[in-house]
């Protein structure tokens, strides 16, 4: 049996991620240092447009973010993180801890939130299983 490596899981993770939910433009997996660790669609260098969340200046925004959001809940007594949502005139973003790692999916504005909510919560909890947090 051919052997499987964590980038491929998470990977595929994201894929599916992105076929079951209708309006998911982009995702990533960011480690708690702002290092990117898997994004769908994957970047690409000469079209870095394609998949705008790949790039680690997303992913040390997406950390940055994730702390903050952590240090305000903790300062104001509410408790711990379970989800952080941005929305914008042009869409969504929402970030979901996983472990010591965060998946932050980029959605489209008219998405039913309600299905990227659940869905992207069921894979951030397969990335912290992945990753083994």
């Amino acid at each position: 049996m051919a052997q499987e490596y964590r980038s491929e899981i998470l990977e595929r993770t994201l894929k599916r991620l992105h076929t079951a939910v209708d309006g998911v433009k982009a995702s990533v997996i960011v480690n708690i240092d702002g290092l990117l660790v898997a994004a769908f669609p994957p970047g690409d260098d000469e079209n870095p447009h394609e998949n705008p969340t790949s790039s680690p200046q997303v992913a040390a925004m997406s950390a940055t973010l994730i702390g903050l959001a952590e240090r305000t809940l903790g300062r104001l007594a509410q408790g711990d993180l379970e989800r952080l949502l941005m929305e914008g005139e042009e869409g969504v973003m929402v970030v979901y801890p996983a472990g010591r790692a965060s998946l932050a999916v980029l959605v489209e504005k008219d998405a039913r939130l309600a299905h990227v909510l659940y869905a992207t919560r069921k894979a951030a909890a397969e990335v912290a299983e992945t990753l083994g947090y």
